[in-house]
């Protein structure tokens, strides 16, 4: 499902219980110099990441100090995160002239302790190539270094490398718990585009050899994924970044099923294996 931008006025873009998401929970705060907001989700375990700007957060009378530090937008620096356990009340507030901060959650039942995730602990990895159009390069703000101390999310940005291209292929999908093959895990994702007028498209394929779904992606579109193949493309003379929330239904770890149909690129894809290491 594609949901077009709009000022939500900080309020969730994916709520708890999502009828289309259910593991899922996404907001975006947008706050000026002084402000504070504040929040508790329960039932979920959740990921502040300020996409631009810099925050304080107190995650129940714990402190985390000058919480991200880029400028204009997601290009601008590197990614900071705070991790908030389940149904925790949290205070965020704003200590640079404005901010948009991202809020990332997960369906969970277990309380567990509340850490930052400063720029130096990012987990990189950057893979495909200019010439099978795959390029682009992942920041892991909670990926797998975190098991143990994290129950079900897992949080990234993806950016694609270069002008143009494809990210998420080969297709694939991760909408039944059927281990080893597959895990389920929910997915949202929200869009930016540099220049910020470019944009691309989201497909979603249900059914392999059938035909599927086609979105339209623009600076700050939401993408809520429930099940089906998903990989999206931007256009020539552009780039584009994804702010990406994985819940997982029954484990943390991501077991990808790729689509038979196009597996075979698996193994002509520079570094594709190791960014799939990357998310179990």
């Amino acid at each position: 499902m594609h949901i077009a931008p709009y000022d939500n006025a900080n309020r969730p873009i994916v709520d708890i219980g999502d009828a289309l998401v259910p593991l899922n929970y996404f907001n975006i705060v947008k706050l000026k110099r002084g402000d504070a907001f504040e929040y508790q989700v329960p039932g979920y375990e959740t990921c502040i990441v300020p996409a631009t700007g810099t925050v304080e957060v107190t995650v129940e009378g714990v402190h985390f100090a000058d919480v991200g530090n880029r400028g204009v937008d997601v290009w601008d620096g590197e990614p900071q995160g705070v991790y908030v356990p389940v149904g925790a009340r949290v205070t965020i507030v704003c200590t640079s002239e404005a901010t948009e901060t991202f809020v990332a959650g997960a369906l969970y039942d277990k309380v567990l302790e509340p850490f930052d995730v400063r720029s130096a602990d990012i987990d990189m990895v950057q893979y495909g190539s200019d010439e099978t159009k795959t390029h682009r390069k992942i920041k892991h703000i909670l990926g797998t270094k975190y098991h143990g101390k994290v129950g079900r999310l897992l949080v990234s940005e993806l950016f694609t490398v270069g002008q143009g291209g494809w990210s998420g292929f080969p297709s694939h999908k991760h909408d039944t718990d059927r281990l080893p093959l597959e895990a389920r895990h929910d997915e949202t994702y929200n869009f930016r585009f540099m220049p910020n007028h470019g944009s691309g498209v989201q497909m979603l394929q249900r059914e392999d050899g059938k035909p599927g779904d086609a979105y339209h992606i623009v600076d700050g579109s939401t993408i809520c994924i429930d099940k089906g193949y998903h990989p999206c493309a931007v256009l020539p003379g552009y780039e584009m970044y994804y702010f990406t929330i994985l819940a997982g239904l029954s484990q943390r770890s991501l077991v990808q099923y790729f689509q038979p149909s196009h597996s075979a690129q698996l193994e002509t894809i520079p570094g594709i294996k190791d960014m799939i290491a990357k998310f179990k």
